[in-house]
């Protein structure tokens, strides 16, 4: 198959599926995509912008820049966070012809927010010459062609939080290898029965979709004005089969998923040792009791002969709704936002973001060693490398919810003793097609 250019990507979802989904909400917010329209000029006045976010106290972050730019004042407007209720009030908005001038929106979503005509093409008010500001696979997962749909806000590359003092007592290392994992995790059970390596979450599919994403797995691409589904090549066959030995010999713990209330009792005493997460868990490890300077950091292990150094687990873009009559304005605060060292800083300090979308500054706080991971400078030394050594060829679908869902189930099913995810995955795949023809999207499996 002859994989198209990225902006096919945006033809199949415009021209093929556009009209569809703005008949379905029942309203748009122009007789016309808002990207085939002119371009708004920028304002000859002073400006008032509004950013719909979850973000703690980013009004902080944008009171700095209100300082220094009198013309162009931001207003930080919380919402809940996107799947608990802030993307429902954002498409509301977009039907309504309302909303804010920018929105916080995971990577993951932006796709479904352009079957919504909902984003505006920043490329369109010179964006492209910015690129070298960001990392080439976080500027990919927004771009389609040329057009670009969000600025990176804060990303996610994974690694390997562990219990440096139970691995010692085990006598086992940071698994470098998925397959030196399944021993560490054998040793780590043979230890004590009451002990796993880790806990897993059977209601989230996130981990299994990143594990797949660093094998190298392509679950979307795009050929001419079609998608192609490939949730069954080999190496998402051969995550869900490495999932499935782990679920049978029991190395993991199927009733504590990464971060509940159970899950920091039992990495507080050793019963779970490790997590692999994104970057920003590391304020969540440091929330577990009585554990400061037995942790250590390690790169996530990696498949065989294949894939990337890491993936991707969470992370946010700053994107212009459509709706917005200053997208000049709003990229020049995104801008600033997103690339200053003072404002990082900020947004780390205090709205908590994950790691910094600037490849030439990561924070202040995030370049010294912590002393609650024994004294380890693991930013630099596992993150940065982590963040550089991404799949740059992952698109992520316009169903993203319905394909979680369709993974939940097939998760929940394969750890309850029935089928087993690797052969699941052909009836997520037909799943999948299903609702993407269902949503007027030209769309055939690789296979």
């Amino acid at each position: 198959m002859t994989v198209t250019s990225r902006r096919a990507v945006l033809e199949a979802v415009t021209t093929v599926g556009l009209g569809a989904a703005l008949a379905a909400c029942g309203a748009g917010t122009a007789a016309q995509p808002v990207n085939a329209q002119p371009t708004i000029p920028a304002a000859t006045g002073p400006v008032k912008l509004t950013y719909w976010t979850w973000l703690k106290d980013l009004q902080s972050v944008c009171d700095v820049w209100n300082a220094d730019h009198p013309d162009i004042q931001v207003e930080a407007v919380w919402i809940g966070a996107g799947n608990s209720g802030g993307y429902s009030k954002m498409y509301s908005a977009l039907a309504a012809g309302g909303g804010g001038d920018i929105a916080q929106v995971e990577f993951q979503l932006l796709p479904s927010f352009l079957l919504q005509n909902g984003l505006v093409d920043l490329s369109r008010y010179g964006f492209r010459d910015h690129l070298d500001s960001f990392r080439p696979a976080d500027i990919s997962r927004v771009s389609v062609g040329d057009s670009v749909f969000g600025v990176p806000q804060d990303t996610g590359p994974m690694g390997l939080f562990y219990r440096r003092d139970v691995f010692e007592e085990v006598g086992v290392t940071p698994p470098a290898t998925w397959q030196e994992w399944l021993d560490v995790a054998r040793a780590v059970r043979q230890s004590d029965p009451a002990r796993h390596l880790e806990g897993f979450n059977v209601n989230d599919p996130g981990n299994f979709t990143s594990y797949c994403m660093q094998a190298g797995a392509e679950w979307f691409t795009v050929d001419g004005e079609e998608w192609v589904v490939d949730l069954t090549g080999e190496p998402t066959r051969m995550v869900a089969q490495f999932l499935d030995q782990a679920f049978g010999e029991d190395l993991f713990d199927l009733s504590l998923g990464a971060f509940t209330p159970g899950w920091y009792a039992a990495a507080a005493d050793g019963r779970i040792s490790s997590v692999i997460t994104g970057s920003w868990g590391d304020a969540l490890v440091e929330s577990v009791g009585g554990t400061e300077g037995k942790w250590a950091v390690a790169p996530m292990p990696r498949w065989p002969d294949t894939g990337f150094a890491s993936a991707t687990l969470g992370g946010s873009t700053a994107a212009v709704m459509s709706t917005s009559q200053h997208p000049h304005e709003a990229l020049e605060f995104i801008l600033w936002m997103s690339t200053t060292p003072e404002a990082i800083d900020l947004m780390i300090k205090n709205s908590g973001i994950g790691w910094s979308p600037s490849p030439d500054f990561i924070g202040t706080v995030r370049q010294q060693p912590v002393a609650f991971f024994s004294g380890q400078n693991y930013n630099e030394e596992v993150f940065v490398p982590a963040a550089d050594g991404q799949n740059p060829d992952w698109i992520w679908s316009p169903i993203y919810l319905e394909l979680n869902d369709a993974l939940s189930t097939a998760v929940r099913t394969a750890t309850s003793g029935g089928t087993s995810l690797a052969d699941a995955l052909p009836g997520v795949q037909d799943r999948v097609l299903d609702i993407m023809r269902h949503k007027g999207l030209r769309v055939r499996s690789a296979s």
